[in-house]
């Protein structure tokens, strides 16, 4: 029978990467020669494992999201290939390209070795490691699924990353062309405008209405513009320092919910980041109160947070989540009917996460709107503002000319 060749990625006792080729009959046969040479397949095909397909083992490098990520990730794969879980830490610490990062998994891995559970190893480092992924992580500990645990919790952060990216991404756009235009109307009043007005204070020319009244805002511009920008300054911090404040962050975020537009996206937002929570959560046998808990903590919006703790009280008595979800008002009524029917079929973690779904493409289509709209609007308004002063200098050199002849 003839042999043919399979490349192969896999892990030595030493935690390094080898890879190569090997002539058999099939992969089966492959993934044996490998183990009896003490390596871990990774990977087995017919051809070199490409960078496009390396995905489940990034590296990242910078953000500590980003490195939850990669371990969450990282860990999957090599659970799956049947790694032990500390010889899969020791590799995983190995593999990382942040320093700090490194450091971390190795304090999790000493813990471990030290006789607490993973879960309780990871909830040593809470900064990296929220309370979601520490309970998680437990139940599956618990149950005897810790490697679809692990698969279902690098789904549930790459699809939070995407978003959070998407929608990050998307607003750096607006807000770059709306600082470039103010700063560019800025610059018009305190250093173009003014040379203007000297040639016409030192001439008898009658000076047009509008082009006093861009040599007037320039003379405000010069006087106060230091002073308002430090004002502006102060208060900016001020406010930052406010929202903070339970008070403060309460107000912010109720008022950020009724924003046109960005309402609905971060309402949408919210909506999806809950339903993905609650969808792994009931999946994996965290019970309903307490993941319920566990997503009212990860929520970054404390008014739709707190209606939650209502969600949990009408559980308890008994109402089920989908009629207390729906009468805090809080939600997206589609919510509520997805729950309702969750419920009566027996599938309450699929419609949560097939609400997840749904809100995360609305979230997209929201953010995209907003940003249909409001580029061309700051785009007009920053157009109106420079195209009038150009016309105010373009008739005050009208009017000199005109004096010279």
């Amino acid at each position: 029978m003839a042999l043919t060749s399979y490349h192969f990625r896999a892990v030595a006792s030493d935690g390094k990467v080898r890879t190569g080729a090997v002539p058999a009959e099939d992969e089966k046969r492959v993934a044996q020669e490998l183990r009896k040479q003490g390596l871990v397949p990774l990977y087995i095909g017919l051809a070199p494992q490409t960078r496009a397909k390396e995905i489940s083992l990034p590296k990242f490098n910078f953000g500590k999201r980003r490195d939850v990520l990669f371990f969450t990730q990282e860990i999957s794969t090599l659970l799956n290939a049947g790694v032990p879980l500390d010889r899969a830490l020791l590799i995983t610490a190995e593999l990382s390209e942040r320093a700090e990062f490194k450091t971390v998994v190795n304090e999790v891995l000493r813990t471990l070795k030290g006789g607490k559970s993973f879960a309780d190893s990871l909830g040593t480092r809470p900064d990296y490691f929220p309370e979601i992924y520490v309970n998680m992580v437990r139940a599956g500990e618990a149950s005897g699924s810790l490697q679809s645990i692990f698969e279902r919790l690098s789904e549930y952060e790459k699809t939070r990353d995407e978003l959070r990216g998407y929608v990050t991404s998307s607003m750096v756009y607006p807000a770059l062309l709306t600082l470039v235009g103010f700063g560019s109307i800025f610059v018009l009043l305190y250093y173009v405008v003014p040379k203007f007005a000297t040639a016409f204070a030192a001439s008898s020319a009658k000076v047009p209405p509008m082009t006093q009244f861009m040599i007037d805002l320039s003379a405000a511009v010069q006087a106060y513009g230091p002073w308002v920008l430090l004002g502006l300054l102060l208060a900016a911090v001020g406010f930052r320092y406010y929202i903070r404040s339970p008070e403060g962050k309460n107000w912010w975020d109720g008022f950020r919910l009724r924003l046109p537009l960005l309402g609905d996206a971060l309402r949408k937002a919210q909506t999806a980041q809950l339903a993905r929570a609650m969808g792994t959560l009931i999946a994996n046998g965290v019970p309903l109160v307490q993941s319920l808990n566990i997503s009212r903590g990860i929520m970054t919006n404390v008014r739709m947070a707190d209606s939650l703790e209502l969600v949990a009280q009408g559980v308890k008595r008994g109402e089920g989540i989908a009629g207390p979800l729906g009468r805090t008002g809080m939600f997206p009524p589609l919510t509520a009917h997805l729950l309702s029917i969750g419920e009566e079929t027996g599938r309450l973690d699929a419609m949560f996460l097939r609400a997840a779904e749904i809100y995360d493409a609305d979230t997209r289509a929201a953010i995209k709107r907003f940003t249909a709209l409001f580029e061309p609007l700051i785009i007009l308004t920053m157009g109106v503002a420079v195209g009038a002063l150009i016309l105010s200098m373009l008739l005050a050199i009208t009017g000199l000319n005109e004096m010279a002849l």
